[in-house]
């Protein structure tokens, strides 16, 4: 408990974000072992990554909320583009 005591806001949120995205992708990783898996798109990878470039540089707020609204905008053009193909 002393630990989560000394750490910083942005340390804390950090943790969570890295804790969160752990946990989804074990229950990915589990609940699609028997599957037939799919690749990711190139635009989805590139959305996952600014995401996670956001949690990283998470200590500036411009520049770490600034990334994972880039990655998100681009993750929900892929679930478009997605549906549209169907």
């Amino acid at each position: 408990m002393q630990i989560i005591r000394e750490m910083s806001p942005s340390q804390i949120y950090i943790a969570i974000s890295i804790a969160v995205l752990a946990i989804i992708a074990l229950l990915v990783f589990f609940l699609n072992k028997n599957k037939k898996q799919k690749k990711l798109s190139k635009l989805a990878g590139l959305s996952f990554a600014f995401i996670i470039a956001g949690i990283l540089f998470g200590d500036d707020s411009l520049i770490g909320y600034g990334l994972m609204g880039i990655g998100v905008i681009l993750a929900i053009i892929d679930m478009i583009e997605k549906l549209k193909s169907k």
